[in-house]
């Protein structure tokens, strides 16, 4: 499947917010155990794409600070984008002070059955665990170490500018991958409108990727998108314009809180 394109060429023109509780806003969760390690070295190549679908993370905004998460973390796609401090401890690989980073949720760890989940299987099903980039997991342990004890715990995303939706798919069939998505960061439903027609519910295809099988074509794109673990709403009016294009990526002028 086609990774999104980087270029930005819209803002939205408008923006309105409705939250179904209370209070939607995202805040930080209490400090939890668990274990992390690495994949790839230290120019994170080989941590582009995964499943999540944000293609090259330097061109997405993504960068180096990302996690792979396993399975219990990962919620079938619905962790993407979600946002965690980690900082290692009780391991002699840890660096003094243990400083903390903050990394999003990019790609799944998937299990391996084939070894014990204390022994290899370290992202097995019920273990909550973090494989992260070479560049993040050395900003707080020797890399030497493999796997360190780490406390965790999930906090807001703070991003610049708004949503973006790269767009993929044919006239029949628009695929949008969500990105740069503040607050809790993750994204529970979608729905997109051509022009001033009705709300067209899009299925969850894989990762932060959503779509919708109808011709869209011709006018502009707005869209409607709801935060899996807050249930905040956010409808973003005229995203992209009348003459869109797939393969590449428009950008809303405003985020989640």
């Amino acid at each position: 499947m086609a990774s999104p394109s980087t270029a930005i060429l819209a803002l939205a023109v408008a923006l309105v917010c409705a939250a179904t509780a209370a209070n939607a806003r995202f805040t930080a969760m209490q400090w939890t155990p668990a274990h992390a390690t690495f994949y790839g070295d230290e120019t994170a190549a080989e941590t582009m794409g995964g499943a999540c679908g944000y293609g090259n993370l330097y061109a997405t905004g993504y960068g180096t600070d990302t996690a792979a998460l396993s399975t219990t973390l990962f919620k079938d796609g619905y962790g993407c984008g979600t946002c965690y401090q980690i900082r290692c401890a009780g391991s002699p690989w840890c660096y003094r002070g243990s400083p903390v980073i903050t990394v999003t949720a990019t790609n799944l760890c998937p299990p391996n059955w084939a070894q014990d989940s204390n022994n290899g299987g370290w992202c097995n099903p019920p273990r909550t665990h973090f494989d992260l980039s070479k560049p993040a997991f050395m900003r707080m342990a020797q890399w030497r170490a493999g796997i360190v004890p780490v406390m965790y715990r999930r906090v807001p995303c703070v991003r610049r500018g708004g949503l973006r939706f790269a767009l993929q798919g044919n006239p029949y069939w628009l695929l949008a991958y969500v990105m740069n998505v503040a607050g809790a960061g993750d994204v529970a439903e979608m729905s997109v409108r051509s022009g001033r027609g009705a709300w067209v519910r899009m299925s969850h295809n894989w990762g932060a990727s959503f779509q919708a099988f109808a011709q869209l074509g011709g006018r502009a794109l707005s869209f409607k998108v709801t935060s899996y673990t807050t249930r905040q709403t956010v409808v973003a009016t005229n995203v992209a314009p009348a003459n869109w294009c797939l393969g590449l990526t428009y950008q809303a002028r405003v985020n989640f809180s």
